[in-house]
């Protein structure tokens, strides 16, 4: 791969034909159209929502380095952004005009507010680039490397780098769109940031079953993404029409997993929606969020809500309660053990060989208290488990 370095471009020659599309996934352009500064694989614009574009402007009033740029050649005159997308595109918005920073009086100013001089200042300002040409596996290969400066890319990011091609312009277009209508109903069910592409993520996550990479590389270059839209749409009419209520703790959860396990199961919403509400309001349910698996699944899997075990001086408590009515009794404290004809019939466990368990199963409607614990020898409350 070539990279050579360029010291004669400025801020000035950035913004010439400088044009930002409010429009997600649609790029943006400068010096006069031979600069594609957002890639169809880029990032959104988020310098502003973590209000970082301000320092950018400021670092180069006051004279600071902006770091390296670098810009991948497409062709006769032709470029890309590699890295430094963010950076560019918050002098580009500032020079035309999208937003104000604070002078030295601590009153915002437009770009057309300021000094001649400074005006100046900036325009003329040189930006330290390197323009690589190569493979298209060499510069994704490289892009994945250099990007250390900014706000880093996260794995999505960098797949969709890789990946580059007509089916990640798709996807964007329809999972990375925040103007996209149906985002709110998406919202119910998937955590994360849609300009993070953490919305294509999960998406790509549901219909791969986990293989991102592969998927990708498969479709790269498939011109519609019916397949992925149709998958994604079936896990979320699916866990829609499962519950009569939308809950906070639906969010994030693996979705695509639990479609795959459960699409097939018959479901009455009104019941299931009511255990949900039951197991909601159980004070002894930790894990609110594995309510909904523990439903769907028949109830077979306490560990999916972590019932709240009995703590440390109700287990010691009980124990003692126990041994000493066993060693007048002349039998094992294990209450099991006590019955049995083997050679722990008369056996004293210690505390540390015994576990807590509830007389009355949790499932059957025990309470978690000392009225419902007894301590059992480890391998009886291995063996008694949900009975």
């Amino acid at each position: 791969m070539i990279a050579s370095l360029r010291t004669d471009i400025t801020v000035k020659d950035i913004c010439d034909g400088f044009v930002y599309n409010e429009l997600e996934g649609k790029g943006l352009y400068g010096m006069a159209g031979s600069l594609i500064i957002q890639p169809e694989y880029q990032r959104n614009y988020i310098y502003a929502e973590k209000k970082m574009e301000s320092a950018v402007v400021e670092s180069v009033l006051k004279g600071y380095p902006l770091g390296l740029i670098y810009f991948n050649k497409v062709g006769n005159g032709k470029f890309e952004v590699l890295d430094g997308q963010q950076r560019i595109t918050s002098l580009g918005r500032y020079v035309t005009g999208k937003y104000a920073i604070a002078s030295d009086t601590k009153e915002p100013k437009y770009f057309s507010g300021l000094d001649k001089d400074q005006q100046k200042q900036i325009l003329s300002t040189k930006l330290l680039i390197y323009v690589c040409e190569g493979t298209e596996k060499e510069i994704k290969d490289w892009f994945s490397t250099i990007n250390i400066s900014g706000v880093p890319l996260n794995t999505q990011e960098l797949l969709n780098a890789i990946y580059s091609g007509p089916f990640v312009t798709m996807l964007k277009e329809e999972f990375s769109n925040s103007q996209n209508a149906n985002i709110q109903k998406w919202s119910a069910f998937i955590s994360g940031s849609v300009n993070r592409q953490d919305y294509l993520k999960t998406a790509l996550e549901w219909v791969s079953q986990n293989k991102i990479g592969d998927y990708m590389s498969l479709h790269r270059y498939d011109d519609n993404i019916n397949s992925t839209k149709a998958y994604f749409n079936s896990v979320i009419d699916w866990a829609n029409s499962l519950f009569q209520e939308i809950y906070p703790e639906m969010k994030g959860l693996e979705w695509g997993r639990l479609y795959e396990l459960y699409h097939k199961n018959p479901y009455n919403p009104s019941d299931v929606t009511k255990r949900v509400d039951e197991l909601m309001n159980d004070d002894y349910v930790d894990d609110h969020k594995g309510i909904f698996e523990y439903v769907l699944s028949g109830e077979q899997d306490k560990k999916l809500l972590n019932i709240r075990v009995f703590d440390k001086p109700t287990k010691k408590k009980v124990y003692q309660q126990q041994t000493s009515a066993a060693k007048a009794a002349g039998h094992s404290n294990c209450p099991l053990c006590a019955i049995g004809t083997d050679n722990n019939h008369n056996r004293i466990w210690k505390l540390t060989e015994m576990d807590a368990d509830h007389v009355t199963a949790w499932s059957k409607g025990g309470s978690t208290d000392i009225s419902n614990c007894q301590m059992l020898c480890k391998t009886h409350n291995r063996a008694k488990g949900n009975r």
